[in-house]
């Protein structure tokens, strides 16, 4: 039987590629992604669409109201999303789309599901280059998290912690673009924009990186956006 891992899936490009990379080295995968009332709830649409593709063995869609205190402009919609920012800009200071704790929380939710089934890791698509600078984005922080999952878990103080495992933190959006490509990944069932319209805006962080990425990458994004 092949070994387990949990892999969060937001339905964004990078976790769609991790999903991919991680059944390419033989896990069998389960795929997490949360309902936290981020405004762009239209990546979860995404999200099932890429577990299906990939066939994972279950997906569990977790409702979690992180809206309900606000305190990012992901869940709080008197809250403006930045645009037109070029990529240097995105990597001064944390931005205003930083969901408070948010990686800590999936994570720890990751961490019990992976110990129910037995997974030997659980992967997420973090990065810490072509990013927009989230403290729970680096290298120090996912450190941090692999001692929890070591000391706070019966299998960690047994001798078989589970391990966290983040296979994107150091490529740049083309290099992830390029390995996804290699994988197979159906880029047109991801989704990107953190505007929460139908139609990808094409002008927030998260839409620059991705079309900067396939740019460099050389390969046609099939998304459309609002924005050319």
């Amino acid at each position: 039987m092949n070994q387990r891992a949990v892999v969060l899936l937001s339905g964004g490009l990078d976790s769609a590629t991790v999903l991919y990379y991680a059944q390419s080295l033989g896990y069998a995968c389960y795929a997490l992604s949360f309902d936290y009332h981020q405004r762009h709830r239209r990546e979860l649409r995404s999200a099932q669409a890429v577990a299906q593709s990939a066939a994972v063995h279950g997906h569990e869609v977790i409702p979690l109201d992180l809206g309900r205190w606000g305190g990012s402009a992901l869940t709080q919609r008197d809250m403006d999303v930045p645009g037109h920012r070029l990529p240097a800009e995105m990597a001064q200071g944390i931005p205003v789309t930083y969901v408070p704790a948010r990686n800590t929380i999936f994570l720890s939710v990751a961490l019990a599901w992976a110990e129910v089934l037995g997974a030997e890791r659980v992967y997420l698509g973090a990065n810490a280059l072509d990013y927009s600078g989230y403290p729970d984005c680096r290298e120090d922080y996912l450190a941090a998290m692999q001692t929890v999952y070591t000391l706070g878990t019966k299998r960690g103080r047994e001798g078989q912690p589970i391990t966290l495992t983040a296979p994107l933190l150091h490529l740049h959006k083309k290099e992830i673009i390029q390995l996804g490509q290699e994988l197979g990944v159906p880029w047109e069932l991801t989704w990107s924009c953190y505007r929460g319209e139908e139609l990808a805006c094409g002008v927030c962080d998260s839409c620059i990186l991705r079309r900067e990425g396939f740019r460099q990458a050389g390969i046609p994004d099939p998304l459309p956006y609002a924005v050319k």
